[in-house]
């Protein structure tokens, strides 16, 4: 039985690094005229209250967002993030928190297209309420997200993205993720993979970078960022990490000068740290 439920952890540190990363995917992707397709394996809700019973009880987003949403001195990529948020809190006050599918919609021109999956069945209504009714453009399908990349890969056009962001609560799904990844860059080795995990002290996560560069792709970058160091018990999650797959050239130059920046600002305690490598052959 799933039970991940992304609402209780909308907005936090993690959520920062992914969709400021993923902003930065779907620019690239728009400067050519050639259409594109988005595929989110693991879409959750797609648009999170920050008011609701689920994001107070834990209050990440003010670790996260929060901290990001009065600054005045943004650099530039995260700039452009905050403003993606700023645009769906339109008062200025900071309520609802977008999920990946909101931030890819925004990125849609007419010819692209984006295709959601979600399992949770109240996670799924929600997505297919916001995403569902926007004709051949956006397809939402309570479905698994893995199995289904083989029909959806390569895309008519040979230009994508594929956004896969499992809760990991299974452990299953770090073999799975491996998988279907193999299998998609056998199907389409010049796509954009973008693959999000957690820093735990399963032995799972801490191979799973390990196994990403063993895929043997030419181009990747990988970051992490934690806001904290590791839990002396080895519970909770004190950072995240962002693995692509065929990165935009431009992108480790931004992270290089921005995660340092980042780190500062999100830091819970003196074992704050971040990391960046990338390989281009």
């Amino acid at each position: 039985m799933l039970s991940y439920r992304h609402s209780y952890h909308a907005g936090n540190h993690a959520d920062v690094l992914k969709h400021s990363i993923l902003v930065q995917l779907l620019a690239y992707l728009g400067q050519k005229d050639k259409a594109f397709q988005i595929i989110d394996t693991h879409a959750g809700a797609g648009l999170y209250a920050l008011d609701s019973v689920h994001a107070e009880k834990l209050g990440e987003f003010r670790g996260g967002i929060g901290r990001l949403w009065e600054r005045t001195d943004l650099p530039p990529m995260l700039a452009a993030y905050v403003a993606e948020v700023r645009a769906l809190n339109g008062d200025g006050t900071l309520q609802a928190y977008p999920g990946s599918p909101w931030f890819s919609q925004r990125a849609l021109r007419e010819q692209d297209r984006m295709r959601l999956f979600e399992l949770h069945s109240t996670d799924f209504r929600t997505l297919d309420s916001y995403f569902g009714q926007q004709g051949k453009q956006c397809k939402v399908f309570a479905d698994d997200g893995f199995a289904n990349l083989k029909a959806l890969l390569p895309p008519p056009s040979r230009r994508g993205l594929t956004l896969i962001d499992p809760s990991y609560e299974l452990r299953e799904d770090y073999s799975r993720l491996i998988q279907a990844l193999k299998d998609s860059l056998l199907r389409f080795p010049t796509g954009m993979y973008a693959i999000w995990y957690p820093m735990l002290a399963k032995p799972e996560s801490k191979q799973l970078p390990r196994q990403l560069k063993a895929l043997g792709a030419s181009n990747w970058l990988h970051a992490t960022l934690s806001v904290r160091g590791p839990s002396p018990e080895g519970f909770g999650m004190n950072g995240s990490g962002m693995f692509i797959i065929n990165p935009p050239w431009t992108l480790a130059a931004a992270l290089q000068a921005e995660l340092p920046w980042l780190t500062a600002v999100l830091a819970e305690d003196e074992g704050a740290c971040h990391t960046l490598e990338h390989e281009s052959t």
